[in-house]
């Protein structure tokens, strides 16, 4: 073989030897095809208080959720215990995150002693083949294309409803949409309002379900993330400068919830959560029961900067019940349980 030859032969290897380094290294960077995540085994965390940051949507495009179903004691107000019924292991439930044209894969198991369901508002599927009852011991699966942007309520929507979402049965789903929100968010909060109707069981002690109080609409408590008043005891926090994202959904299953910060004004509100429906230099948005929105604002320094500000429903009767956070914006000082 020539001296010519061998060097060709010699360059081809070489070059080969490169294109399938080139492909392994981009194939352990390709994002996997389909993300699992099981609830069941990675629960929400909701000590000292429910996580409200939400983390970015990965890039698989087909995403698989498994979400366990049970009863077990949470607290919904200070010193205040109640036997829920539970998506994921809480109240809400798991924050469910995909991106607009993802594939929606979800499994749910009923570990409870009574037949349960689930409700996706985000999914457009036969409710007959999707949110049928599952019985004790069974599982159902189905799958969708979370084809609209926003911020979703889910839910039981096993008959009586009404006793399914006061006792817990909600949790928030977003869909990013395709394109991005169109502003870049330095913090993202999940924030899902609801209501408990509640009385002392005079057996245990504790609080249980109050039908005929919820039949008569009158809340013992409403609560933002499943207990009252707990982000005054544990405030977010944001740096002063931050533009803060917020998607909020009201589980109800009765009022609806008028998203208000005291102290800032909203520059964008996406009714839905859609952002083709932006609304700019807004004070306060009303969502109804079973409705979501998304809502940014910017604590900018001379204006709404380092402080603190109280985020409500600006229905006091209801924020005076537990519906009431606060915001903490760089390092303010100052007695938050002593806001609104």
């Amino acid at each position: 073989m020539s001296s010519r030859r061998k060097a060709l032969t010699g360059m081809s290897a070489v070059m080969a030897l490169v294109a399938v380094a080139i492909l392994a290294l981009t194939g352990a960077r390709r994002p996997p095809s389909v993300e699992l995540v099981d609830f069941g085994v990675t629960p929400r965390a909701t000590a000292p208080v429910y996580d409200a940051v939400v983390r970015p949507a990965s890039r698989a495009p087909i995403k698989e959720f498994h979400i366990p179903i049970t009863h077990g004691r949470i607290q919904i107000a200070p010193g205040k215990f109640y036997e829920g019924w539970l998506f994921g292991g809480t109240v809400p439930g798991p924050v469910v995150r995909v991106r607009q044209g993802d594939r929606v894969r979800i499994v749910v198991t009923n570990d409870s002693p009574m037949p349960h369901s689930i409700d996706f508002h985000a999914a457009r599927i036969p409710m007959n083949d999707a949110f049928g009852p599952i019985l004790p011991g069974q599982s159902k699966a189905f799958e969708f294309t979370a084809e609209d942007p926003g911020a979703f309520m889910v839910h039981c929507g096993t008959a009586p409803v009404l006793t399914h979402i006061m006792n817990g049965m909600y949790f928030a789903m977003i869909v990013d949409p395709a394109d991005g929100w169109g502003t870049r968010a330095d913090k993202e909060f999940v924030v899902v309002q609801s209501e408990f109707y509640s009385q002392l069981d005079t057996a245990t002690g504790e609080l249980a379900m109050d039908r005929k109080a919820a039949a008569d609409r009158d809340p013992s408590y409403v609560v933002f993330n499943g207990s009252a008043f707990q982000y005054k005891q544990h405030p977010l926090d944001v740096a002063e400068g931050d533009r803060v994202r917020f998607f909020v959904v009201n589980a109800g299953p009765n009022f609806a919830s008028d998203f208000h910060i005291v102290g800032a004004i909203f520059d964008r509100v996406y009714p839905d959560g859609n952002p083709r429906n932006v609304l700019e230099g807004v004070q306060t948005w009303g969502i109804p029961a079973g409705g979501g929105a998304v809502f940014e604002t910017t604590f900018d320094k001379g204006k709404s900067g380092e402080g603190m500000y109280a985020f409500v429903t600006h229905a006091f009767a209801d924020a005076e019940k537990g519906a009431v956070g606060v915001i903490k914006v760089g390092t303010a000082a100052g007695d938050a349980m002593a806001m609104h």
